[in-house]
């Protein structure tokens, strides 16, 4: 008996010393550097957040202030299947923007529904599925006051099946609650060290989840060929309360996955402050694909900017674009500083990766018409058992070159 608690008390001591030891450690890979860029304002959202009206377990409000913490600039609200008596407008909230959507059940899937007019789609679930139909089977650039997003299309138990419906805007190639899940098929024993270091350090924690999301890319490319679409990321943050004794956890907390991920929409003049005014050009960006998403706990990211441009006329065409192909086209990158790991910039065309620098800033040359897109990736050295391991910081959405 005596040894069983000794090497307990062996096994508690040697985990609060390697907590400490992890507590230490800071994620941040690339140097913050106040930059702006010469083309581009940078805004963060955050979409698919339920609050308690719904699946969530705070209101609005505290969400409003996890966020502010998480240094977000808008969030996309979206609680499950709303009724129109528990729905709000959009509004700015301690300086953040709040726009309020919903999320609903459609066949074996979650939709995210946004409107710039309608706020709810229906009182009763056969209503809202009736005019789900009826927006899906219409041309995604006709509805321009609505966004459609396929929520976590391989999260286990939402599998969509079939064709992606025409009036789709785009998917989420990142889910955070789904790639836990990735993450827990992978290897449990990882998912379980992370659930171990989370009261230490809750970032790195969550970050040792990722899980490169193949299979959504793999849609995302295809869909990509056929007609615009885009690349969103969604927390789904709920902060379900966990109970523990006398009190209850909220794990992970608003905050917490507010701050690991994000769109970041590259809007090319500034916001006015006005939410009627500034919520239509959000929506143009969002349905656009104007906007990458990062990984904002890997590194600040602002003053980074992709967009192609002309040689010989100086046009610049912001992410999300489309133009014909011409001898002088040129796809331009810049991070907002060099990381302090090794990293590559990749360039991605129709799905496949065809080109790769390392450098913080360069230029890759187009010369066939198709589909392209970047992705930055960077190998951090993380804490052991881990070590060293490549994880995506930045994707962008798409540039469409067609031909002449």
């Amino acid at each position: 008996m005596n040894k069983t608690l000794a090497s307990f008390a062996f096994i508690l001591i040697c985990y609060f010393i390697y907590g400490f030891y992890v507590s230490q450690f800071e994620l941040n890979f690339v140097p913050r550097k106040v930059k702006t860029t010469d083309f581009y304002y940078d805004y963060k959202l955050v979409m698919n957040i339920h609050s308690n009206l719904s699946i969530g377990s705070e209101p609005q409000g505290v969400i409003v202030s996890e966020a502010k913490l998480a240094k977000n600039n808008f969030i996309l609200m979206t609680d499950l299947n709303p009724s129109p008596q528990t729905q709000f407008d959009d509004i700015y909230i301690q300086n953040i923007g709040v726009l309020v959507g919903a999320k609903y059940g459609y066949k074996d899937s979650r939709l995210i529904y946004y409107s710039t007019s309608t706020k709810t789609l229906g009182e009763h679930s056969g209503e809202s599925q009736l005019l789900l139909s009826n927006l899906l089977t219409q041309n995604a650039e006709q509805n321009s006051n609505a966004l459609v997003v396929l929520a976590h299309p391989y999260k286990s138990g939402f599998n969509w099946a079939g064709d992606l419906p025409k009036g789709l805007d785009g998917l989420e190639i990142v889910n955070l609650k789904s790639m836990s899940q990735r993450s827990w098929s992978y290897s449990k024993i990882s998912t379980i060290w992370s659930l171990l270091l989370y009261p230490f350090n809750s970032t790195l924690a969550l970050i040792r989840l990722f899980q490169e999301p193949t299979e959504e890319l793999q849609l995302f490319d295809q869909m990509s060929q056929k007609r615009n679409f885009v690349a969103y990321e969604g927390a789904e943050a709920s902060a379900r309360a966990v109970p523990l004794a006398d009190w209850l956890l909220k794990f992970p907390s608003y905050q917490r996955i507010l701050s690991v991920a994000s769109n970041h929409l590259l809007l090319t003049s500034e916001l006015s402050g006005n939410i009627k005014e500034d919520r239509n050009k959000i929506l143009a960006a969002l349905k656009k694909g104007q906007l990458y998403i990062c990984f904002d706990a890997l590194g600040e990211s602002k003053g980074f900017e992709a967009y192609l441009y002309e040689e010989n006329s100086h046009k610049k065409y912001s992410i999300g674009s489309k133009t014909t192909n011409s001898k002088d086209l040129k796809l331009y990158f810049k991070l907002p500083s060099e990381p302090t790991s090794f990293y590559e910039v990749v360039l991605v065309k129709n799905g496949q990766r065809i080109d790769t620098l390392n450098t913080f800033e360069g230029v890759f040359n187009i010369t066939s018409p198709g589909v392209y897109r970047i992705q930055v990736r960077i190998s951090p050295r993380l804490p052991l058992p881990d070590a060293i391991k490549w994880l995506t910081w930045i994707y962008t959405n798409n540039f469409y070159i067609t031909k002449n």
